[in-house]
């Protein structure tokens, strides 16, 4: 476990025009799990599932993708609706790589990737595991937007971000306050600053500006992987009433709630989360 630094599992390839950057740790033969993360300030894959991945490198390939605009990737114009866009670059990194299928592990935009490619690259993906995804949140009592999604916005609002707002946003990810150490605020600061990210956070929200943009639950019904869907009671960013819809729609869905937890379920109950996982991917 001590090879499972930041800058030893580290990698960076070519997708056509577009670089990606991901970690990668895990017997490369095995199955491939791609985790996907959230679209707050400063976001990436190894942010938001550092602490989960000696769960998963004894049985699976795992890779930390940053999607593109966030983390180490390019930031390009993205020419159609994120989710796409996202999907599409998840899928020709498994080709680059050789992978033919892989489960996908998505939190909040990164579901909304995860369910996306499942769409259009049905033959590409195997299971679905998704915390408070995106684009399938369709409240039935809580007003939108949610205070989460309103503090990030605020974080881009001009003139950009600043120490007060990304700790903002950050304790509205928790139930448990605790988690928001001043080195985590620093470290998601420092890179929301950076002015490459601060462009690749604003091309990615400006695509779920027209009207229903990335409004997936509509797409649900025809989704017919296994999915696993992880919500945290205390939700303030994507609330659990969203997942109502989700969970009738999706022909292979079940729930998992966990009390005293907000939008990272992953960090807040990290071990229950990895077992929960672990026991859903293995099992038939």
């Amino acid at each position: 476990m001590n090879q499972l630094t930041f800058d030893k599992t580290s990698r960076t390839t070519k997708t056509g025009a577009l670089s990606l950057h991901f970690n990668e740790a895990g017997p490369s033969d095995a199955e491939a799990v791609v985790f996907l993360h959230g679209g707050g300030p400063g976001a990436s894959s190894w942010s938001n599932f550092k602490q989960n991945l000696p769960s998963f490198v004894g049985d699976y390939h795992c890779l930390l993708v940053d999607m593109p605009g966030f983390g180490l990737s390019d930031k390009p114009e993205i020419p159609k609706q994120f989710f796409e866009f996202a999907g599409d670059a998840i899928v020709a990194l498994l080709d680059e790589l050789g992978i033919a299928k892989a489960h996908l592990v998505g939190n909040s935009l990164g579901g909304g990737t995860s369910l996306r490619a499942a769409l259009d690259h049905p033959d590409r993906v195997d299971k679905l595991v998704l915390m408070g995804p995106g684009g399938a949140f369709k409240p039935v009592f809580t007003p939108v937007p949610a205070e989460g999604i309103k503090l990030l916005s605020q974080v881009v609002a001009p003139p950009g971000p600043n120490r007060e707002k990304v700790e903002a946003f950050l304790r509205v990810m928790v139930y448990d306050q605790s988690f928001i150490t001043d080195e985590l605020i620093e470290e998601r600061l420092e890179a929301a600053m950076n002015p490459e990210n601060q462009k690749g956070l604003v091309r990615c929200m400006s695509t779920f500006a027209p009207p229903r943009a990335g409004e997936l639950w509509r797409e649900l019904d025809r989704i017919p992987h296994p999915t696993l869907m992880i919500w945290g009671r205390d939700d303030r960013t994507l609330p659990l009433d969203g997942a109502l819809l989700a969970l009738q729609e999706l022909p292979d869905a079940r729930l998992h709630v966990f009390p005293r937890c907000a939008h990272w379920a992953q960090l807040e109950h990290q071990a229950a989360f990895d077992r929960l996982v672990l026991d859903f991917l293995k099992n038939p």
